[in-house]
């Protein structure tokens, strides 16, 4: 299955919202899948009825994380993202952040990482004006791509990354 287009997704979000579901949207990069990222997406997906991920384009990601980043690009991230039970459709994103796909989709609930203050949550403004809420999951500590690739770089695979 492939990543949906914003239009798809937003079709989507009508037929779940018509069948009286709840919609629930979180947004990253998921360079390198971990077990963090599972159980962040495991949370996210237990505050309603469909679970969409907006997922960084690879140009997204160089702006936010720096060049050699990412790691796996788009189409093959949104791939394994996708593939996970709890996840029910993928969009990518090409902004820095995410408030035009959120504003697009307008889910009912927002789910980020606690790391993020509760003010500076993208979205936040556009979710709650229509009623939603916005929920900031705990992170789960020990899990992190940017310490994945530094362990790896530090192995002497530098150039690999």
């Amino acid at each position: 299955m492939a990543p949906l287009s914003h239009e798809e997704a937003i079709a989507l979000v009508a037929r779940t919202r018509s069948a009286g579901g709840r919609v629930v949207f979180t947004n990253g990069v998921f360079d390198l899948v971990h077990p963090g990222h599972v159980r962040y997406l495991q949370a996210a997906a237990a505050e309603g009825d469909l679970l969409i991920v907006g997922l960084n384009a690879d140009g997204s990601v160089r702006a936010n994380k720096g060049a050699g980043r990412p790691i796996v690009p788009a189409a093959e991230r949104a791939e394994v993202i996708e593939a996970l039970a709890c996840v029910d459709a993928v969009v990518i994103f090409a902004e820095p952040m995410p408030g035009e796909v959120i504003a697009r989709l307008q889910p009912d609930v927002l789910v980020k990482g606690a790391d993020w203050p509760a003010d500076q949550v993208v979205g936040r403004e556009t979710v709650e004006a229509r009623g939603g809420r916005v929920v900031r999951v705990a992170l789960e500590q020990g899990y992190s791509t940017t310490a994945i690739v530094e362990h790896i770089r530090s192995l002497g695979f530098g150039r690999c990354f």
